[in-house]
């Protein structure tokens, strides 16, 4: 009887050691997620990096100086991570640069699937009546923002003097400006935007759009593309890659400064973030471009 006691106590105290094994390793796990929540929600709100290029640019207008092109992208206004209060301390920050043009890129607004709060047109728009460049700003709509409120939002935009280009082109400074409606909800038209381009002056264009996708249909090459749209993958994991490619080209007009064919590409990794408030290996960011002759 005492030996079967003792085998019994053996056995009911190598179950206990096991299940505390298993407990701590459910509990280690619990907090190694946590943290990499923490460290993806931490990435995502950091202030952006403030990236620079120098670009030559033929037919420069003579006696004009070079010019500092501000481009913003993806600021998906909703919480947690992109509150208006973020994107206005944002503004006021990017305004020490001086830039002398700002074109955003599209995605002003977002409805992730893990937000806590979702903000009206005006509340969205606000911040972005901050910025203080001497050619004003100009914006081209984001697959987001069509599937939101495009009008009020657009009219969100112009209560702050901000310009809103569908397929349209304006004259600013040296440049002529082109802005491409959004290609991911086929809203784009660039033929008519390069037909808006060629009844304006001679001058250097430039194009912004949300997705840098348009490019490969452009019937001629631009000083400069200002794009977004990708996130730079938002979610870039080692050895791996982006988790997802929002372009159809994939890696061709993933992120950064690119030189597609000859034709110069600037792809913004944006300001907020798209589905999940988190980002891993890719820092939020902007573009300051100086044109020059």
């Amino acid at each position: 009887g005492r030996s079967h006691t003792t085998g019994s106590s053996c056995l009911s105290n190598t179950t206990t050691r096991t299940k505390r094994r298993w407990l701590r390793w459910v509990i280690a796990l619990l907090l190694l997620a946590l943290a990499l929540l923490g460290k993806g929600y931490w990435n995502a709100t950091r202030d952006p990096i403030v990236r620079r290029a120098t670009l030559s640019v033929d037919n420069w207008p003579a006696g004009e100086p070079p010019l500092k092109v501000l481009l913003i992208s993806d600021t998906h206004v909703a919480g947690p991570d992109m509150p208006p209060e973020r994107l206005a301390r944002i503004v006021a920050h990017i305004n020490r640069l001086k830039p002398d043009l700002v074109l955003i890129a599209g995605d002003l607004i977002s409805e992730k699937r893990l937000s806590t709060h979702i903000y009206t047109p005006d509340q969205v728009t606000a911040p972005l009546h901050g910025f203080k460049a001497r050619l004003g700003t100009v914006v081209a709509l984001g697959n987001h923002d069509h599937w939101f409120d495009p009008k009020a939002i657009e009219a969100g935009l112009r209560k702050g003097g901000i310009t809103v280009l569908k397929n349209e082109a304006i004259e600013r400074g040296p440049l002529v400006i082109g802005g491409v409606d959004d290609d991911f909800s086929g809203h784009d038209d660039v033929p008519a935007t390069f037909v808006a381009m060629e009844l304006l002056t001679a001058k250097p264009r430039v194009l912004v759009t949300h997705s840098p996708d348009i490019v490969p249909d452009m019937p001629s090459p631009v000083a400069a593309v200002f794009a977004g749209h990708t996130h730079c993958g938002q979610i870039v994991l080692p050895l791996y890659g982006p988790v997802t490619y929002v372009s159809r080209y994939r890696e061709r007009f993933g992120c950064g400064a690119i030189n597609d064919k000859g034709q110069p590409v600037f792809v913004g990794a944006g300001l907020g973030t798209s589905v999940l408030p988190l980002r891993y290996g890719a820092h939020p960011d902007v573009w300051l471009v100086t044109l020059k002759p």
